[in-house]
């Protein structure tokens, strides 16, 4: 009788403690993450502003919502210059559209973050695969803005295809140094975008200004003594290029896509040359969470299905075509849709370009103003 008392106290001991299985709480992050699905089905919207590359955000933002069919997603596209602007002149008008934006690190540092209208990101992660720092290249979360909060990179490509020539004008095999642009046969047949507008043109000079090989010292050179013609038309530049007008371009889009075509374009290896190699987050790698976002759990739940491992997988495989490259800074998911001569490498050191001290373009266009000023006296 004593025996049996005892085993009832054990076994109503163990119920209470959850010791038996039964009715087990749920982990707090999964809790979490089922109220914020629930409250963005219940939101039904999500507003993303979308640098327009090659399509493949707004390809990944169908792959959402594909997953999450209650939420009707509207993206808007345009280039970072266009959707700064664009989502400023919103919020000053008091509407607040935008609830993510995601492009290249200009603009969300120069723009956003400057006129604090961010939410930081890690208190709106909830998924465990997404917070373990471990997962991500070198081990952490990188971020553009110098406190490490507002500006999350998801991409990380080794950086080439910033120069491109015509094959019938140019042997690639005679280079192996951004220096060889000196050489005098080059003079006056370099187009170059203009590195003041945004895109590619930007990433690029910044890259080439903080490469130790290079520096100031080359970028004044350069646009200073080689007579290097500036556009700002996409369009032009590659039929330029393709119809020998200039031989050698500097931060030319489109070449790949020209190539395909059976034009006579390509793209130098730079990655071979002997300048040290950069990783960057290109035009589409950087993600923001807006204030005042009108569908903030929408926007939260996809931050954490576009940065998990499923959401990255899919850019990736979105992303990578015979024309184009992106690799995810995700070390967890699949490499093989990624260019083998185009990914990061173990052990290799890279200039990250996307550092928030390399952020001031101004020391950057100091220097190119100073060279066109020198340009203009010859």
């Amino acid at each position: 009788m004593k025996s049996g008392v005892v085993f009832a106290a054990l076994f109503l001991s163990l119920l209470c403690r959850g010791d038996l299985g039964a009715g087990e709480a749920k982990p707090a992050w999964q809790a979490e993450w089922e109220r914020t699905v629930e409250a963005a089905k219940k939101e039904g919207k999500l507003f993303l502003y979308l640098y327009q590359g090659d399509g493949e955000l707004a390809a990944a933002a169908d792959a959402f919502h594909k997953k999450y069919t209650e939420i009707a997603v509207t993206t808007v596209t345009g280039r970072g210059g266009q959707l700064g602007p664009r989502i400023m002149a919103e919020r000053r008008a008091e509407k607040y559209l935008a609830d993510v934006y995601i492009g290249g690190p200009t603009t969300p540092y120069s723009v956003f973050y400057r006129a604090q209208v961010l939410e930081p990101i890690r208190p709106n992660l909830i998924l465990p695969e997404v917070l373990d720092e471990s997962r991500w290249w070198q081990g952490k979360h990188h971020y553009i803005d110098p406190e490490g909060k507002y500006i999350f990179v998801f991409v990380g490509s080794a950086s080439t295809g910033y120069v491109a020539y015509n094959s019938n004008l140019v042997n690639p095999a005679k280079f192996n140094s951004y220096w060889n642009f000196f050489d005098p046969a080059w003079k006056g047949k370099i187009l170059s975008m203009d590195p003041s507008e945004s895109g590619r043109q930007r990433i690029g000079v910044r890259i080439l200004y903080y490469t130790p090989e290079l520096g100031p010292e080359f970028l004044r050179r350069l646009y200073g003594e080689m007579n290097v013609t500036l556009t700002r038309d996409l369009r032009q530049s590659t039929d330029w290029l393709a119809g020998g007008k200039f031989p050698i371009c500097l931060f030319c889009s489109g070449v790949m896509d020209a190539k395909k075509q059976g034009l006579p374009v390509d793209e130098f290896d730079t990655m071979r040359w002997k300048e040290g190699q950069a990783v960057t987050a290109g035009s589409t790698g950087s993600l923001v969470m807006l204030k005042q976002a009108p569908h903030r759990s929408a926007a939260r739940l996809f931050t954490n299905w576009f940065l998990s491992r499923e959401g990255q997988t899919a850019l990736q495989k979105i992303a990578n075509t015979p024309t184009n490259s992106l690799e995810s800074m995700r070390v967890d998911i699949p490499k093989d849709v990624v260019a083998a001569d185009e990914r990061r490498v173990e052990g290799v050191k890279y200039l990250l370009s996307d550092r928030p001290e390399y952020m001031d373009m101004s020391p950057i266009y100091k220097v190119l103003t100073d060279a066109a000023a020198r340009a203009a006296k010859k």
